[in-house]
């Protein structure tokens, strides 16, 4: 189920308020990740990076009962 991937995963903040989980490689999540960010992502509106995508999917669900992310 979970691939790890040398990448890492994030999870992203979407302006519908919901949070998506995409890997380091994928495409739109160079939009919100810069090289330059610091550890503490909570400010981009992103967290990461988890070293799999099941630990990003553990932490979003944390993210959601703490109400930072709206369920899917």
């Amino acid at each position: 189920m979970a691939e790890p991937s040398s990448d890492g995963w994030y999870i992203v903040l979407q302006e519908s308020g919901h949070c998506d989980i995409v890997s380091a490689s994928e495409n739109r999540l160079s939009d919100v990740v810069s090289s330059d960010s610091s550890p503490n992502v909570e400010d981009a509106q992103r967290w990461g990076p988890f070293d799999s995508q099941g630990e990003a999917i553990a932490r979003r669900v944390g993210l959601i009962r703490a109400g930072r992310c709206k369920p899917v």
